[in-house]
């Protein structure tokens, strides 16, 4: 069996100093599991690693979707990197924040192929519209 390494925690608790520390020592590869840092360009309040902090270690699954697209768990779950890296003989780690992302990977999840609803999805954000504009 392989061996993953998992890192979770909330932003600013030091998680990808960390990962990097390990993926130096232990020959590895870091799989950002973070809904936002997935999106390109959202670097602000993400808390999104720089170049320079990442030190050489390959990172994965960062700055990848337009943030105009949707990026699902379901999609996260199905990306083939650990097999990736494993097969490149490295230490697959896993670091972030969305819990769910990495329950995904570790537990997996029984997703059934629903379609959005585009009409729910339209009122619950006018509904936050109207909200937000009440304030």
């Amino acid at each position: 069996m392989q061996k993953i390494v998992v890192i979770l925690g909330p932003t600013a608790t030091g998680k990808s100093d960390l990962a990097v520390k390990l993926a130096k020592r232990f020959n590895g590869e870091i799989i950002s599991a973070d809904s936002r840092q997935v999106y390109k360009g959202l670097d602000i309040g993400t808390g999104k690693i720089t170049r320079a902090e990442m030190r050489g270690v390959p990172h994965h699954l960062l700055d990848v979707i337009n943030p105009r697209r949707q990026f699902s768990v379901s999609q996260y779950e199905h990306n083939k990197m650990i097999e990736e890296i494993l097969s490149r003989g490295k230490l697959p780690i896993i670091c972030g924040g969305t819990g769910f992302y990495i329950q995904a990977i570790t537990e997996g999840l029984a997703l059934p192929p629903v379609p959005p609803n585009e009409k729910l999805r339209n009122n619950s954000r006018q509904n936050r519209l109207q909200n937000f504009t009440k304030f």
